[in-house]
């Protein structure tokens, strides 16, 4: 296993490079997703990774959709590298532990957040307007303060470099269709439910976070990632005091550090200090031995 920031691989034609997964067509109905290395952090991709990052995305995922299978189907079908196709094998050494190979799906073009706590662009809306996504709330609310319902609050998806739009459950269904939304509306908030219940056993709050879904032969099912530290917002339950931001085992201190230096939040990044590396590395391995004990 190594630290792996872009790959490579001449066996199938490469579909997409995002901001951390490389993604290969094997043949018409099947994907190989490889997970890498690679930090973004608002919309930009950081020019130092966070080594095996790839590998704890991967995992978590890997967990939370074994746990999450009766509540809705996901599009994976091998994470075990020794049972991909042989033509995959010159590359085992990069794909251990952070690749699956998945079902093809028709991804739907929102993605679909749900807001436990308010806080990071949510707390800025309703500072700004008093609302979120079209919900109006109280006007008394502070930063991190719970949300009693959680929110099903959509984001457009945006061009790689370009910032994801909030948008309101009424334009998710003009985007969508009705059914579709109403469909990934409950099933968000059902996730949600089933792995913030999990995590608060293990004194993590997650504050809010992200899923995406794609239909396989015209059934909806759980696509990418799932409650990881890229897509979600994990804060101590111990300590936990609104009014403030949090301390919290995500890229949130990779945020924080960001927002202290002199940068525009346009490409190119500033270069990561090793502390900040090491630090950032080190909230995502916590992360991950928390939640799947």
């Amino acid at each position: 296993m190594k630290v792996v920031v872009k790959t490579q691989i001449d066996a199938y034609p490469l579909l997409s490079r995002g901001k951390v997964r490389d993604i290969y067509a094997v043949d018409d109905d099947t994907l190989l997703i490889v997970t890498t290395d690679r930090m973004s952090a608002f919309d930009v991709i950081m020019n130092d990774p966070i080594p095996y990052k790839g590998v704890i995305l991967n995992k978590i995922t890997l967990f939370w959709m074994e746990k999450f299978k009766d509540i809705i189907p996901n599009h994976l079908l091998e994470s075990d590298v020794d049972r991909f196709p042989a033509a995959l094998a010159p590359w085992k050494d990069e794909l251990e532990g952070r690749a699956v190979l998945v079902r093809k799906a028709q991804p739907l073009p929102v993605e679909c957040i749900v807001r436990g706590y308010i806080t990071g662009s949510g707390w800025k809306d309703y500072q700004a307007n008093g609302t979120l996504c079209g919900y109006a709330l109280p006007a008394d609310l502070r930063e991190s303060d719970r949300l009693n319902p959680p929110l099903f609050t959509p984001s457009t998806k945006a061009a790689l470099g370009q910032h994801d739009e909030n948008i309101s459950v009424a334009r998710a269904a003009e985007i969508l269709g009705a059914e579709t939304a109403a469909q990934v509306e409950q099933a968000s908030l059902q996730i949600y439910a089933a792995g913030r219940a999990w995590a608060a056993e293990r004194g993590i709050i997650v504050a809010d976070t992200k899923f995406e879904f794609g239909f396989i032969d015209g059934k909806l099912h759980l696509i990418d990632e799932v409650l990881t530290p890229d897509s979600s917002r994990f804060w101590p339950a111990k300590g936990y005091e609104p009014g403030h931001g949090q301390p919290s085992f995500d890229k949130q201190y990779l945020r924080d550090w960001l927002k202290k230096q002199p940068w525009n939040m346009q490409p190119p990044p500033p270069p990561l200090p090793q502390d900040i590396v090491d630090a950032t590395a080190a909230r995502y391995r916590e992360a991950y031995d928390i939640l799947t004990k």
